[in-house]
C-alpha cells in the first residue's frame, strides 16, 4: 500500500482518485462509513481510493501541552486503511505551513492541483484551512465532486473518537472495542526494564506508551501479537506507574501466559480486552504476588470466553 505525503505531487497512476478526507485516527465505525463511501465510489468508476489522515493531529499542533490522546499510530492506520480496501494512505503533515494555509489554497493548490483529486468524501463537520474557515459548502463550490457521509449514530449520539477516549479513560475497553470494531491496541518495541517482574515470577515485556491515549491505569486482560511472526499471545498487563516500586515509571507491562521466548527488541501490539482492577500498592511483595495470581486466573477466564 502506498504511503503518500501531501507536500509532494502525487504519482500519475494515483491522480484522479477519490479521497476520504478527515483525521481518521481511531478509524471507528463513523470513519469506516466515510471510507467505505469513498472506496465504493472509486471502485464503481475505476479510480484509486485514498484515505487521508493528519499527523500530528491539529489539536496537538495548536495545544502541545494537552495529554497524549492518539488512538493509533500511522503504521496502524495504514494497516486499517489497507484492510478497508484503500489504494493508498495520504498523510497531511500538520505544521506551521499547513496551519497557515488558506482554505482556498488548500482546496485549489493542494487537493486539486498537487493531489489531482477527482472527488472527496467527508463528514458534514469537516473543516480545513487557516482558522478552520473551509467547510463542505466551500468544497461543493469547487470543481471537485463531493459526497457527504452521514454520521453513524449509536445510542442516540454520533460515534466519535471522543466517546472512545472517554470509555478507555474510565476503564471500559469493551465499549471502546464495540465502537472501534476491534480492541484498542498499543504497539511498541519491547525494551529492557529493571527485571522486577522476573524477580517475582511474572516476567513482563516492557513497552513505552509514547503518544497513545492513556487508558485508565490498572490491570487488564490482554492479547499480544508479535508483528514479525503474527503469533498471538494471551496475558495480563499493567499499565501505569507501578506504585509498588520506586522510582515511579510509566509503562505498559504485559505478562504473557505460557510463553518463555525472548521478546527484547521485537515490535509487539498489545490489545486491551477487559479491565480487571485499578493500580494499587500492597503491603508486601507476597501480597502483590497473590493478587497477581488472581489477576492472571481472571484474565485467563475472560479471554477463554
Amino acid at each position: 500500500m502506498r504511503w503518500l505525503d501531501h507536500r509532494a505531487r502525487i504519482p500519475e497512476p494515483l491522480r484522479g482518485a477519490v479521497i476520504a478526507l478527515g483525521n481518521f485516527d481511531g478509524f471507528h465505525t463513523g470513519h469506516q462509513a466515510v471510507a467505505k463511501e469513498a472506496i465504493d465510489w472509486a471502485r464503481a468508476e475505476g479510480r484509486p481510493a485514498i484515505i487521508a489522515t493528519f499527523d500530528p493531529h491539529p489539536a496537538r499542533f495548536f495545544r502541545p501541552e494537552v495529554p497524549p490522546f492518539r488512538l493509533t499510530t500511522l503504521e496502524q492506520r495504514q494497516e486499517l486503511y489497507l484492510a478497508a480496501g484503500a489504494t493508498a494512505m495520504l498523510v497531511f503533515h500538520f505544521d506551521a505551513e499547513l496551519a497557515n494555509t488558506s482554505a482556498e489554497h488548500f482546496l485549489d493548490r493542494i487537493l486539486i492541483e498537487r493531489l489531482g483529486a477527482h472527488g472527496v468524501v467527508t463528514g458534514a463537520d469537516f473543516r480545513f484551512g487557516q482558522g478552520a474557515t473551509g467547510d463542505v459548502d466551500l468544497l461543493r463550490a469547487s470543481e471537485l465532486q463531493v459526497r457527504i457521509a452521514e454520521a453513524v449514530m449509536d445510542s442516540g449520539a454520533p460515534v466519535s473518537s471522543s466517546r472512545i477516549r472517554e470509555a478507555l479513560r474510565t476503564g471500559d475497553p469493551q465499549e471502546a472495542a464495540r465502537l472501534l470494531t476491534r480492541p484498542f491496541a498499543i504497539r511498541g518495541v519491547v525494551e529492557h526494564g529493571d527485571k522486577r517482574g522476573r524477580e517475582i515470577g511474572y516476567p513482563t515485556a516492557n513497552l513505552a506508551i509514547e503518544n497513545y491515549l492513556r487508558p485508565q491505569y490498572g490491570i487488564y486482560a490482554v492479547t499480544g501479537r508479535i508483528l514479525a511472526t503474527g503469533q498471538v499471545l494471551r496475558g495480563a498487563a499493567n499499565i501505569g506507574v507501578r506504585p509498588q516500586f520506586e522510582p515511579p515509571k510509566e509503562l505498559l507491562e504485559p505478562y504473557f501466559f505460557d510463553f518463555a521466548g525472548d521478546l527484547y527488541g521485537q515490535e509487539i501490539e498489545v490489545a486491551f480486552h477487559h479491565f480487571l482492577r485499578g493500580e494499587a500498592r500492597f503491603d508486601s511483595l507476597e501480597a502483590l504476588q497473590e493478587q497477581m495470581a488472581q489477576d492472571c486466573d481472571e484474565a485467563r477466564r475472560l479471554l477463554a470466553e
